[in-house]
């Protein structure tokens, strides 16, 4: 049998409009079958983040991304899609690494539990299982600007992994004892303040829209996209990151917030070495033209857009624009094609993984006020009372 370790690799990175990709089906591949999705969950995260938690469930969400990242690198010529969700990730994984996974992840699990007291919830499925029970999940890949190319997911299959691995509480890897030195954390940072939107006027949205019935979910994504792009401008105009409003927080607390969550003690030499570097990390930015390239690129290279089979955005916009996005959406909505969540703040939050400064950085971006979080909980109310 044809190895398909190399699949997402292969997949040709598509230059085109999101929707006009959202158009055309014929761009999306099936998943082979004996790949397989992980997906890790904080549990109680709006529990967590109405007590303030809020960072601390990122960062364990980033985490489980920088573990699993960190590892698929020792394998150079392997590419995985994954998907940032605010409280957890989904994973794509080959078959012939999905074990070694786990167990790296259930090591963050425990590395999570011992550093921020938070439970994540570690599990998996193999895609043939998905498929059994008549689920679709095709893949495609779109270049979105010169140095950000990202995985889009149609079909509902994804999430119906995810239901049934929570409804057997995400135990489908055990182990007596798991060691939480398994999981390499490097590069995982933490030292941007709170940002604000690119205009006062603005506020952030993050949200979370799906569409149940695969048939036609292709052309509802496309008449959502069509529709935000009208509203809110292009990805690059919507975008929640601007230069203007990046800020690095260098206080102890935040370093220390970075250190315990990434090596998981108290070490002197982290904190004086990692605020030295952010301290001077301010005028880097500001007046070294090497800094400001790596500001741009931080902006193209910021994660605002997940689609695994539901739309996942956070936008900047007027309240305007906002009022226009949701009544559009209500009318969606009432004609049963969709279900989503939204939630409004007044700014986001990023967390990182930094391989190298030059290229090889990718920037996880939130809402503030629980962000993506919030707004499944709004989405999943709807589920309830439909």
């Amino acid at each position: 049998m044809k190895s398909t370790v190399f699949f997402y690799k292969n997949l040709v990175a598509n230059k085109i409009q999101l929707r006009d990709l959202l158009a055309d089906e014929t761009l999306f591949t099936k998943v082979p079958e004996d790949w397989h999705v992980i997906i890790t969950d904080i549990k109680n995260s709006s529990e967590a983040i109405i007590n303030g938690l809020h960072n601390d469930v990122n960062l364990a969400a980033t985490g489980s991304i920088v573990a699993v990242l960190n590892h698929i690198k020792e394998h150079k010529s392997v590419k995985i899609p994954y998907f940032f969700g605010g409280d957890g990730a989904t994973f794509l994984v080959p078959g012939t690494m999905q074990l070694r996974l786990l167990e790296i992840l259930n090591g963050h699990k425990q590395h999570v539990k011992e550093t921020l007291g938070l439970d994540l919830r570690v599990g998996g499925m193999q895609v043939k299982d998905i498929f059994a029970n008549n689920q679709k999940l095709t893949i495609s890949k779109i270049r979105l600007n010169r140095y950000l190319t990202i995985p889009i997911v149609l079909g509902n299959g994804l999430k119906y992994a995810e239901e049934v691995i929570k409804q057997e509480s995400l135990n489908s890897f055990k182990k007596d004892t798991v060691n939480s030195d398994l999981a390499n954390l490097e590069g995982m940072e933490c030292r941007w303040d709170e940002i604000a939107p690119p205009k006062n006027t603005q506020k952030v949205i993050c949200l979370l829209i799906n569409c149940k019935e695969d048939d036609i979910q292709s052309k509802v994504y496309e008449q959502i996209i069509t529709k935000i792009d009208v509203i809110f401008g292009d990805i690059d105009k919507r975008k929640p990151v601007s230069k203007r409003k990046l800020r690095l927080d260098n206080t102890f607390s935040k370093i220390k917030k970075e250190m315990y969550a990434r090596i998981g003690k108290y070490n002197i030499g982290y904190m004086l070495k990692n605020w030295s570097i952010t301290s001077i990390g301010k005028l880097y930015f500001q007046y070294f033209k090497s800094g400001k390239e790596y500001i741009y690129k931080i902006i193209q290279l910021s994660d605002t857009l997940m689609i695994d089979g539901t739309i996942n955005t956070v936008i900047s916009g007027e309240e305007k624009q906002i009022n226009q996005l949701v009544s559009f959406l209500n009318g969606l909505e009432s004609n049963g094609k969709i279900t989503y969540g939204i939630h409004t703040t007044h700014g986001c939050v990023m967390s990182c993984y930094v391989e190298d400064r030059k290229d090889k950085h990718i920037h996880f971006i939130d809402g503030t006020d629980g962000g993506y979080t919030s707004a499944a909980k709004i989405f999943k109310s709807k589920i309830l009372n439909a």
